[in-house]
C-alpha cells in the first residue's frame, strides 16, 4: 500500500489521508463527486482519486471499509484517461442502503446498482481486470466470492491511470479505510475467478 501511495498522484486533494498502522485513512470533503451530466446536468470532477498509470493489459483490487450512512457515500476503485473518460466501481449509499455500483462514462456517465445491505460496514474488496478494451468488474465482502457487477468497454493509453477513489457529494467527514491496493494480471477470462 504505501509504495503504491508513494508512486501515485491525487485528482483532487482529500481533506485527510494518513496512514494509521498498514492502513490508508482517507478523508473526503463535502460535495466531491465524479459525475458527467446524464440525468443531473452537472459535471463534477471533484472527486479524490489516488491513480497510477497502468498498461493496457491488467488488474486492480482495492479493499477498503467505511461507515457508509449519507446518501451517495461512495468508495472504490477508478481507471481513468480523463475528465470525461472513465469506469468507478465500489459501494455507495442510495435509499438508504449500501449497493455495490458502477459509473462508466464516455463522454456521458451511466449507473448501475446492486442493493447489498448485508455489507454494511463490513470489508469490501473491488477488482478491475482489463484486455481487449474492455473491463469486468468484479466485487465481494471480505474473502467471500467474486460475483461480477458489470462488462464495460474502455480504451486505454499513455493517459490512462487507475486506483482507488472516495466521493461525498453530500456530506462532510466521510473517512474511509484502506487495507490494500494491488495491480496484477489480467483475468484468463469472464468467468474463470481471480
Amino acid at each position: 500500500m504505501k509504495n503504491f501511495v508513494n508512486t501515485a498522484a491525487w485528482t483532487s486533494k482529500p481533506v485527510n489521508s494518513r496512514f494509521v498502522g498498514r492502513f490508508l485513512h482517507v478523508e473526503a470533503a463535502k460535495g466531491s463527486d465524479f459525475w458527467q451530466e446524464t440525468h443531473y446536468g452537472f459535471k463534477r470532477d471533484t472527486g479524490h482519486a489516488l491513480l497510477a498509470p497502468v498498461a493496457s493489459v491488467g488488474a486492480l483490487e482495492v479493499t477498503f471499509q467505511a461507515d457508509f450512512d449519507t446518501l451517495y457515500d461512495q468508495a472504490g476503485l477508478m481507471i481513468r484517461s480523463s475528465e470525461t473518460d472513465w469506469i468507478k466501481a465500489g459501494i455507495e449509499i442510495n435509499d438508504g442502503l449500501p449497493h455495490a455500483a458502477t459509473v462508466v462514462t464516455h463522454g456521458r456517465s451511466d449507473w448501475s446498482l446492486s442493493p447489498v445491505p448485508e455489507w454494511a460496514n463490513q470489508e469490501v474488496t473491488v477488482r478491475a481486470s482489463w484486455r481487449e478494451g474492455a473491463v469486468t468488474i468484479r466485487v465481494r465482502k471480505n474473502q467471500g466470492p467474486w460475483s461480477i457487477l458489470r462488462l464495460a468497454p474502455m480504451t486505454f493509453g499513455p493517459t490512462t491511470k487507475a486506483g482507488l477513489y472516495v466521493c461525498s457529494p453530500e456530506r462532510s467527514e466521510l473517512s474511509v479505510r484502506f487495507s490494500r491496493v494491488t495491480f496484477g494480471d489480467a483475468d484468463a477470462g469472464l468467468h474463470v475467478a481471480p
